[in-house]
């Protein structure tokens, strides 16, 4: 297909499944940039994603699989575009 190879590699799948807000299972990760029992920042390929809540405990991570699983007590995910910066901010988005 012309638009994946001028892509490169099409991106990997990215999927979230949190049961009972106590287990995350998160696939697509490439990185985990940091971690600590009240937040997880990761980037993922859809973004950069910030995991917050209490007692977070990392059960498995694998790169090589970009899947990740979390345990602990999740109160918010959030995804920090960058796009934005980098496309030149509110106004380059909205005339683009």
């Amino acid at each position: 297909m012309p638009y994946e190879s001028e892509r490169g590699r099409p991106e990997a799948a990215h999927h979230l499944i949190l049961e009972d807000r106590e287990r995350l299972s998160v696939s697509g990760v490439e990185e985990v940039e940091s971690f600590d029992e009240t937040a997880i920042v990761m980037h993922t390929t859809r973004g950069t994603l910030v995991i917050r809540g209490e007692n977070l405990h990392i059960e498995k991570l694998s790169l090589d699989g970009g899947d990740l699983k979390v345990e602990g007590d999740v109160d918010s995910l959030t995804y920090e575009d960058d796009r934005g910066k980098q496309s030149g901010g509110f106004f380059a988005r909205l005339f683009h």
